[in-house]
């Protein structure tokens, strides 16, 4: 199942996507008009909490909904909401992995291959949607560069996670864009504020359902700017899988339901390009990812 988060009338929602339409199901507005039970949760997160049960009552609501007299009234066009990340907050930062493709390390200056996970964060507040505007933040940055990711979107809460108990954990899929400041990053000698400015932290535009991407592993990863292709990869080149990752933090930190790990990004980043080639007002960056969709913003 493909899942967004939206707003239309002043209210915030989500739903499934109408299958071959460009249309979301207002599953809420079902369940009231047709007071189909049970009933769902208030919010996506303690949905994705519920894990396939959550899915499933979804599904038996839009069932409801195409055996109703008028199923069109339960549906909004995309041009008639306001999209939000399908996570709008995380239950703490953003986790995110550096270095995870070995192409990307060579460019970065790094080629061996990192025998540990690199793990660094961005503030939950730089979450933003697919369609929004992004800062430039010229007035902090003048390397504002892009980095297409697949996301992982933990389902359950988990410590200490076994590698081979890992997909039990995560509830599914989306696409990041882990926007860096790289003058900051070398500025402070750390990742955090370079990562973290306001809206540097673009998801969606879906939560695809595990069960829809069964090899994570085998996914092509394009990114273009202006429509010119900077980054075409595929998670297959991940040096760390999402098992490794899952299993990984979880040593570490519990992992919880609306956790977001962006996994790393592939090479053909701006700063690796001769010469270093970075983001500019009125810039379109486009990450598109095999099976979920593709995730736009302007720099503005």
């Amino acid at each position: 199942m493909k899942i967004l988060s939206f707003k239309v009338n002043e209210e915030v929602k989500f739903g499934p996507k109408v299958k071959k339409q460009e249309a979301v199901w207002d599953v809420q507005a079902i369940q009231q008009e047709l007071n189909v039970l049970p009933s769902l949760v208030p919010t996506i997160i303690e949905g994705i909490a519920q894990g396939f049960d959550f899915v499933e009552k979804m599904r038996k609501l839009v069932e409801a909904a195409e055996q109703s007299d008028n199923p069109e009234q339960f549906k909004h066009e995309f041009s008639a909401i306001e999209w939000l990340s399908p996570i709008p907050r995380t239950p703490k930062n953003v986790m995110c992995v550096g270095r995870n493709y070995y192409e990307h390390a060579e460019e970065m200056g790094g080629a061996e291959a990192l025998e540990n996970v690199m793990l660094f964060t961005k503030s939950p507040t730089a979450i933003t949607a697919d369609g929004a505007d992004v800062s430039a933040h010229a007035d902090l940055t003048a390397q504002l560069d892009y980095e297409g990711e697949l996301a992982i979107v933990i389902g359950k809460q988990g410590k200490a996670i076994p590698k081979n108990l890992a997909y039990d954990y995560v509830f599914g899929y989306t696409i990041g864009n882990d926007i860096t400041a790289r003058d900051l990053q070398t500025k402070h000698k750390q990742f955090f504020l370079g990562k973290s400015l306001e809206g540097t932290c673009p998801l969606g535009p879906y939560l695809v359902t595990k069960d829809e991407i069964p090899n994570p592993h085998n996914l092509t990863i394009v990114t273009k700017v202006n429509d010119e292709i900077r980054q075409n990869g595929s998670t297959k080149d991940m040096m760390h899988k999402v098992e490794d990752l899952v299993s990984f933090i979880s040593q570490h930190v519990t992992l919880e339901p609306g956790d977001v790990i962006l996994t790393g990004t592939p090479a053909g980043v701006g700063k690796g390009m001769k010469p270093p080639t970075f983001l500019q007002a009125g810039d379109v960056v486009k990450v598109s990812i095999e099976d979920i969709g593709t995730l736009v913003n302007r720099i503005k």
